[in-house]
């Protein structure tokens, strides 16, 4: 089987202004966790102007569309969710109305992660226009809360939709490089009580402050002692908020609570992670507990779906057919050897190979950095490389079996 990667290549540059407008399109349309259901909306019409061969949105509010009928279950993902603008004083143009010129195109979403869906779309018609179907079907997914709960939208694709893909193409931002794994991380809540009294006697009570003054300072230094792996790196934890209560200012504090954001490494799962803080010398000492935090926030069409917030790590290993389908489509288009690294981040990946250990490989437009800051903005040849990789994995993935 030969494939014309140049006339692949070519369908996207001409495709250029309309993967733009899409994008643009996507970006006016603030879509915020649990807000999504108007972009859902116009990336539905866009699949059917271009010739899905089927387009749904399932109860929890994800955008489904099909491309093909054959045997080999391949999906694309993108969330299309956003995080929020901050302080508009910091943004040099408005993130919703967006900015464009020759080889920009900035916004909230641009690059994290409405770039990737609008190559994915467009990765459709070029199938369409090339006749690249064959016996596989492609299920591109738009899905929603990512930002709130990475994952919960695969829990439910998974679980409920029964689906269940020979691999998925994760198009959260890479630099057009390939992603193969990431961090996992958890959220995790620490609470110790006293006992209230009046503050000018501080002594005949037991202030809750206090106490987690101590676990705080272990944490730090457990931070500096957790595991590493050659590949992903060190794990690492940060107290991210504190909370506490007192029946006044004039009191001693009797309660006093903090959250964590414990990044996880390979070989690192939540009860080694909650253990880990659980036998600090400090908790012990004042009978903390540690818990876990959970997610229940219903999608913007009411449905609720709890789960832990609990995100495993996961690697997908060099010499996997999915990561060397990848490597190969982008040597075929771009006459060079990609750059195959890891995320920083977190992405649904956490559920699709994390809990599910359905392979899972990434490949997206735009740049880690630009995700959730000012001034985010994506780049158009990124976009058009992007189309060029997707309408050519699922061939390609034929082609090594």
């Amino acid at each position: 089987m030969s494939l014309d990667f140049q006339k692949v290549l070519q369908k996207a540059e001409e495709y250029k202004p309309q993967i733009s407008k899409f994008l643009r399109d996507m970006i006016a349309i603030p879509s915020e966790s649990c807000d999504e259901e108007k972009v859902v909306q116009r990336i539905a019409q866009e699949m059917e102007t271009v010739g899905f061969d089927k387009v749904e949105i399932d109860p929890m509010g994800n955008v489904l569309g099909y491309i093909g009928n054959g045997s080999r279950l391949i999906a694309m993902d993108a969330h299309i969710d956003t995080v929020g603008v901050g302080n508009p004083e910091n943004w040099d143009f408005d993130p919703y109305e967006g900015y464009e010129d020759d080889e920009i195109i900035g916004g909230r979403g641009a690059s994290d992660q409405e770039g990737g869906m609008a190559s994915m779309v467009y990765a459709g018609k070029i199938i369409k226009d090339l006749g690249l179907e064959d016996d596989y079907t492609l299920l591109v997914t738009g899905t929603v809360q990512e930002e709130d709960c990475d994952g919960l939208c695969w829990q439910y694709l998974v679980k409920e939709g029964k689906i269940k893909p020979d691999f998925v193409v994760s198009t959260e931002p890479t630099s057009c490089r390939i992603a193969r794994g990431q961090r996992g991380r958890m959220e995790i809540r620490v609470d110790v009580s006293g006992i209230s009294c009046h503050g000018s006697a501080p002594e005949r009570g037991e202030n809750a402050i206090f106490k987690m003054a101590p676990i705080l300072n272990e944490l730090q230094e457990l931070h500096e002692n957790l595991a590493s792996d050659d590949f992903l790196g060190k794990g690492s934890l940060t107290v991210s908020e504190i909370f506490y209560t007192s029946p006044s200012r004039c009191a001693v504090a009797d309660g006093c609570s903090i959250s964590i954001d414990r990044r996880l490494t390979a070989g690192e799962d939540k009860d080694y992670a909650l253990n880990q803080i659980r036998n600090l010398p400090s908790a012990k000492k004042f009978n903390a507990r540690v818990s876990m935090y959970d997610y229940d926030r219903p999608s913007y069409t009411n449905l609720v779906y709890p789960t832990d917030c609990y995100f495993p790590a996961w690697v997908l290993e060099e010499d996997h057919v999915a990561c060397k389908t990848l490597v190969e489509t982008y040597k075929g288009l771009f006459q060079e050897d990609p750059v195959v690294d890891k995320w920083t981040f977190s992405t649904n990946g956490v559920s699709i190979m994390g809990l599910f250990d359905i392979p899972c490989i990434g490949f997206g437009p735009g740049h880690e950095d630009q995700a959730h800051a000012p001034n985010e903005k994506t780049w158009k040849s990124e976009l058009v490389k992007a189309a060029a990789m997707y309408a050519l994995i699922p061939k390609m993935y034929l082609k090594s079996l």
